[in-house]
């Protein structure tokens, strides 16, 4: 049934797939389809159940379809879908975020990651009145136009550097630098964009003083700090990187995580900033969907769970797994790096963890992920079909369901060694 759907679904949708990624261009083979989803288990039309450590690309960090969540949306949905119109809900989501980002004073609600970006860009350009945007390169920030160059899992995964359509204007004030290194900035400078931990790249942790250094090289010229907490906002920690890490940026961009596995985003700063977007100030940007009824219902009921003891809960789950991984690769003697930040966790099949995007798009080409990849999903476990994305834990990853997966692991080291 699934290779079925499959050829169905090419007659109708590009490549038979709405996310690139999703094709398992990366690891060849024929997608899953799913047909269900609780705790941390994902059913396939066929009927196969999966360990899923993709989880929604971050969000279903309560594992899927939460009884709290659901009943959140279902009395939501039960008033209508949506309205075109300011709701309660919009103001205590804004409120909770808020109170839990060190620095984050107000926020504009929309229904992506990718907007989200999109829309801080152009509030930073709006309030300095400059121009210039510096990205890293293994840094996916969406499919906007001028943030997809170089840009990490998005185009990464499907053998693109950069993207067709994209005219050169689009990208004329777009600056790629190398991960982990500060570059020179200078007056020209609106904003420094960055993932305060990569994430997109496999996961790449800062370098120390990295962040910092990118905090003090902005202060110096006058430029913003964004930081894009699509996937690390409210992962690491009540307060994200900014938090976890110590550093405050001008701008944030966040996404998934605050919807629950429903689409929204937000991006906000200081009251001050958020004065240059309309109807306070000139930096335009508007949404229909914005503050959806049925995603700030989820989003509120995924924050009200998301405690000291489930970050606790969430980091010692990864903590296992990631030493598990580690310890049946030693043993079968295949070379492997698990990098963590909190309970982010990366796979690179080498002997040197990556610092950058190059030493990354190396270790994700040798072609081993692949053979994991596929070795586990024949197990029961799904991953990422990709080598360039993040596994993610929930807090229903039992002990139990951690070992089983390490058992796998354990199977296909084996082979691949």
């Amino acid at each position: 049934m699934n290779a079925d759907l499959f050829e169905r679904a090419k007659e109708v949708m590009p490549g038979g797939v709405n996310s690139p990624v999703r094709s398992f261009r990366s690891v060849g083979g024929t997608p899953y389809f799913v047909h269900t989803a609780e705790g941390p288990y994902v059913w396939d039309v066929e009927g196969k159940r999966y360990i899923d450590y993709v989880l929604s690309y971050g969000p279903c960090m309560l594992g899927h379809a939460n009884p709290q969540i659901v009943d959140a949306v279902s009395v939501a949905a039960g008033h209508g879908t949506s309205y075109g119109a300011p709701t309660e809900r919009e103001v205590l989501m804004a409120e909770e975020m808020c109170a839990r980002v060190p620095g984050l004073e107000m926020l504009r609600l929309v229904s992506s990651g990718t907007e989200a970006a999109m829309s801080a860009l152009r509030l930073a350009r709006g309030a300095t009145g400059r121009d210039n945007v510096i990205k890293f390169a293994g840094n996916y920030h969406g499919h906007s136009d001028n943030l997809l160059a170089a840009g990490g899992s998005g185009v990464a995964n499907q053998g693109l550097s950069g993207c067709d359509g994209v005219p050169d204007g689009a990208v004329a004030n777009t600056i790629v630098a190398p991960y982990n290194i500060v570059p020179e900035l200078d007056e020209t400078v609106a904003v420094v964009a960055v993932e305060p931990v990569a994430a997109n790249m496999g996961v790449v942790p800062p370098a120390p003083g990295f962040l910092q250094g990118l905090r003090e090289a902005c202060d110096k010229v006058g430029a913003m700090l964004l930081f894009d907490e699509v996937i690390t906002g409210f992962r690491l920690g009540r307060g994200g990187a900014s938090e976890w890490f110590g550093v405050k940026p001008d701008v944030w961009c966040f996404g998934k995580v605050i919807g629950g596995g429903l689409p929204v985003g937000a991006y906000g700063a200081s009251k001050e900033i958020m004065s240059s977007i309309a109807p306070l100030g000139g930096v335009y940007q508007g949404g229909t969907l914005s503050g959806n009824p049925l995603a700030t219902a989820a989003g509120l009921a995924m924050l009200e769970q998301l405690t000291d003891a489930a970050y606790a809960k969430l980091e010692a789950t990864a903590i296992r797994l990631a030493t598990g991984l580690e310890t049946v690769f030693a043993e079968a003697g295949v070379d492997v790096i698990v990098p963590r930040v909190g309970s982010l966790l990366g796979i690179f099949f080498t002997d040197t963890a990556p610092t950058n995007f190059d030493e990354a798009s190396v270790a994700a080409d040798n072609g081993k992920y692949t053979t994991f990849f596929h070795g586990m999903l024949e197990r029961g476990v799904a991953l990422a079909p990709g080598p360039y994305e993040a596994i993610f834990v929930s807090t229903v990853h039992t002990d139990e369901v951690i070992d089983a997966t390490i058992a796998a692991a354990a199977e296909v080291a084996a082979l691949m060694a």
